[in-house]
């Protein structure tokens, strides 16, 4: 090939002031040529070449095997700068199917350049194979081959824009069927940090952080996170930010102002609730008016939207400690031990787990358990306390604890509510059918009431009662073992058995005080 086929007719150059950039990831250009001599050249043109704040980064190939080496470790290449006529007549075109359809690549912008544009007529080409430009080497002056890398740059940078906020916009959706659900939340905030940075055209990393107490310690945690901090929530900043950010995020909390830079902006900003915030954004341009209007919206918003999820987590805790309170009454109504519900509550999520049920039903089960005796309050003191043997009209008397508590909770249209009915109402059934008030038998009895029934019984033989003195724990795991399959259902004997350590932890940590 001679020389004059790449020809670069020497132009004046238009000076333009430059914006001030910060250090951006450069755009990867991948030369595909046969022709050490058109890598040589194309480089040195397009050596000071600059777009959008960011240089180029070449790699080169010179046969169609190189190239789809060089295209899979370079996955994230903007350009590809590709000849025709290789090792053989069409391995470029081949090049092209293999991008498209084989790595299902359709970000990268494919310029095709030829020597010979005989063996690959532009009208089929360009109909029949998906590139974004055809060029023979020979009209390439150097202001066609800068005007050409600037339109395939431009077009680049607008599909990885649409695509991140693709993404930020797919997280939002995933989120949204669960938003009042605290870690779902900060997955919605990172879809919306997401899909900000994309809009206004900033670095893919961005922090939402928050001061605030988690586990005891104040500190300044990640609420919400995009590009490289996106695996970091809930983090510490200090335990995952660079020193030069967080020196900004703590200057931002402490003199509680924002601060604007030529490459980047921290804003500083308080909830109604008096939760303060740290936005950092870094970017390479000045914000227009409307894109300060997007991060003004996200700061509101999103505050808000973080305000409604611990406003309802602390209306969920006031609920169930109502709930854990209302058990806590009958226990001491009762004269029985004073973590009696607190234990069986244990009890019963630990065996719930076990089970194979899932964290969250196991919670639900924990939550109700305690209100299994709740029936009683409307037993007369003189049958409940009474330290003897109840004769046989008093257990009938004692027996119908059981549907009062359930008469008592089952008009709640809430889950909790709802599985601690049928729990008050079933925790006497056994399973070989012989239990009150329904005589239910085997699976007819529902797993929650099969489960607290264990949990029940257990620790009312491992405690003192006006009745009788607390059992050996040997004494205890007789009888678990002897009603099995008669007073509870085997699977849940077996499962208590098997991890018997771990339920004496619970036991040793609420015992009671003497």
């Amino acid at each position: 090939m001679d020389q004059d086929e790449l020809l670069f007719a020497e132009e004046e150059e238009t000076d333009s002031a430059k914006e001030v950039t910060i250090e951006q990831d450069p755009w990867v250009v991948l030369i595909v040529d046969d022709e050490k001599q058109i890598h040589q050249v194309t480089k040195m043109v397009l050596q000071d070449f600059e777009f959008d704040g960011k240089k180029l980064e070449f790699h080169s190939a010179y046969s169609a095997l190189e190239a789809k080496q060089l295209l899979k470790q370079q996955p994230n290449a903007s350009l590809v700068l590709l000849d025709v006529v290789m090792e053989q007549d069409d391995a470029g075109l081949q090049i092209v199917k293999y991008i498209r359809e084989e790595l299902n690549n359709q970000a990268i912008r494919i310029i095709l350049r030829t020597g010979q544009p005989g063996q690959a007529p532009e009208r089929t080409v360009i109909m029949d194979y998906d590139i974004n430009d055809y060029k023979e080497k020979t009209e390439l002056t150097t202001q066609k081959l800068f005007t050409t890398v600037v339109t395939a740059l431009r077009s680049y940078r607008d599909i990885k824009t649409i695509e991140k906020s693709r993404s930020g916009l797919e997280e939002i959706i995933k989120s949204s069927a669960s938003l009042f659900e605290l870690q779902s939340m900060k997955k919605f905030a990172s879809g919306v940090l997401t899909q900000m940075t994309s809009i206004v055209n900033l670095h893919k990393n961005a922090l939402h952080c928050s001061f605030a107490v988690t586990k005891g310690v104040e500190d300044i945690y990640i609420l919400a996170a995009s590009g490289d901090y996106a695996s970091n929530q809930d983090e510490r900043a200090r335990d995952v930010v660079p020193a030069d950010v967080l020196e900004e995020i703590e200057h931002a909390f402490h003199s509680k102002k924002s601060s604007f830079a030529s490459d980047r902006f921290v804003i500083y900003f308080q909830s109604k609730m008096g939760m303060e915030n740290v936005i950092y954004m870094n970017g390479f341009k000045a914000l227009s008016e409307w894109e300060h209007y997007l991060v003004d919206i996200y700061c509101a918003n999103v505050s808000v939207a973080f305000e409604n999820i611990y406003l309802n987590e602390e209306l969920e805790s006031t609920q169930q400690e109502i709930i854990y309170t209302m058990g806590e009454i009958t226990e001491t109504r009762s004269k029985e031990t004073g973590h009696h519900v607190k234990r069986v509550a244990e009890y019963s999520r630990l065996l719930a787990i076990k089970y194979g049920l899932s964290e969250q039903e196991a919670e639900v089960i924990r939550l109700a358990s305690p209100m299994h005796d709740v029936g009683k309050v409307g037993i007369p003191d003189a049958i409940l306390n009474k330290p003897g043997s109840l004769t046989s009209e008093e257990f009938d008397v004692m027996k119908t604890h059981s549907n009062l508590g359930y008469e008592m909770l089952k008009h709640s249209n809430k889950q909790v509510l709802n599985a601690a009915a049928i729990i008050a109402q079933q925790h006497h059934e056994r399973y070989d059918g012989t239990g009150y008030p329904q005589g239910l038998r085997g699976d007819e009895i529902h797993l929650y009431g099969r489960i607290t029934a264990l949990a029940d019984v257990f620790d009312a033989l491992c405690s003192d009662r006006v009745y009788k003195k607390a059992w050996e724990l040997d004494r205890v795991m007789d009888l678990l073992k002897t009603e099995r399959g008669r007073h509870f259902d085997p699977v849940i004997v077996d499962l208590f058995i098997k991890h018997l350590d771990e339920f004496l932890v619970i036991k040793e940590f609420y015992k009671e005080q003497r």
